[in-house]
Parts: C-alpha cells; sequence; structure tokens
C-alpha cells in the first residue's frame, strides 16, 4: 500500500553547472545594488548643494555672534520663498569680488532710510535695539536705500567692512540666509533674526 507514499517535501538536487551562473547573478545583483547607492547619493549631494551652502566664517566682522573658525549652513533658497528681514544674517558676493563671499546683518530694506547718530542705529527714525553687537558704532552718516538693494552691517560694528563704507548690497548678490552654526559642534546654534526695531526706553 506503501508503493505509491510520496513526500510532501522532495528535495530538488540542482545540476554542479548551474553554480556558477547562480555566483555570477549574485555578482551582478551586488554591482548593481552599489551603483544605485552611489546615483542616489549623487543626487541627493547634488540637490542639497542646490538648495544650501556651507561657509567658513574668516574674520572677526561678525563678532561676538559668529567667530573665525565656525562654519555655517546656509539656505540658498530663503529668498525665493519668503523676503529678507531686518536682523537676518546673509551671505553675498562681497562687491566687486564674485569668487569672495561676506556674512553680514541686514539693517535696511529698499526704501528706508537707515541713519547712525549718537552711537545709535536708526531705522525710519526707529531705533535697533541691538544686544548681539561689539561696541556701539563710533561713527555717523545717513543712507537711503535703493530699491533692489539692501544695507548691511557687520555685529562687530567697529571692525567690520559693510554698507557705511562702500555702499549697499544688491539683491542678486545674495547668496542666502545663514541658518545655524554646525561646527565646532559644541557651538551648534540657530540663527535666529532678533526683532530689532524697538524704540528706546527713556
Amino acid at each position: 500500500m506503501l508503493d505509491n507514499f510520496q513526500s510532501e517535501q522532495t528535495p530538488i538536487y540542482e545540476p554542479e553547472a548551474d553554480k556558477p551562473r547562480k555566483k555570477r547573478s549574485s555578482c551582478m545583483g551586488f554591482i548593481i545594488d552599489t551603483v544605485e547607492t552611489i546615483l542616489l547619493a549623487l543626487v541627493l549631494f547634488l540637490v542639497i548643494n542646490a538648495l544650501s551652502a556651507r561657509v567658513r566664517v574668516e574674520n572677526v566682522s561678525m563678532k561676538p555672534t559668529l567667530q573665525p573658525g565656525e562654519f555655517l549652513l546656509v539656505n540658498r533658497v530663503a529668498y525665493k520663498l519668503g523676503e529678507p528681514s531686518i536682523g537676518d544674517i546673509i551671505v553675498f558676493h562681497a562687491p566687486g569680488v564674485s569668487d569672495l563671499d561676506y556674512i553680514k546683518r541686514i539693517i535696511g530694506l529698499p526704501g528706508d532710510e537707515v541713519r547712525v547718530e549718537g552711537q545709535t542705529v536708526y531705522v525710519n527714525n526707529q531705533p535697533l535695539y541691538e544686544p548681539y553687537i561689539a561696541d556701539a558704532p563710533n561713527y555717523s552718516g545717513t543712507w537711503t536705500v535703493p530699491q533692489g538693494e539692501y544695507f548691511v552691517l557687520g555685529d562687530n560694528r567697529n571692525n567690520s567692512s559693510d554698507s557705511h563704507l562702500w555702499g549697499f548690497v544688491p539683491e542678486e548678490d545674495i547668496v542666502g540666509r545663514a541658518l545655524l552654526i554646525y561646527w565646532p559642534l559644541d557651538q551648534i546654534s540657530l540663527l535666529r533674526s532678533p526683532d530689532v526695531v524697538q524704540a528706546v526706553q527713556n
């Protein structure tokens, strides 16, 4: 009665000739996975590079907010999606030097009148509240910001090459808005735009 009995799991034996083929197939799969991973990493790098930039602080013009040697992450599309604001820290091409970038803080928007008088900065006759600066400015002057341009100052007011010396920053020269300090690790912090326009209390 057991002559026709068959096990439910009949072992399948593969011919020896099939083994090299399987080895080649496995090797090809590994190569394809590796290429796909490299391509994905490259696409991600290009996308991230298009949306952001990494910038190293080189001088003391933004002390105490930024220190030489710190690295910043810069949002390249910030002003394609929104408008610059007073207090934003921006990276832009240095005047007349396309391969050199500066880092400063926006103080005046297009159409604003900026006045520095009595060691205080005024925008449209409103004094700025600036707890982030190194020292009060020891210079004076009045500037009207043209359309499509911006007035910028360094936080280290008396040791900064900025708009009070060479004029305004054209909108097309702005690289982007500085978002955060990401290096050194113990200095990681977001760079928020403060509410700088505030009446001075008597």
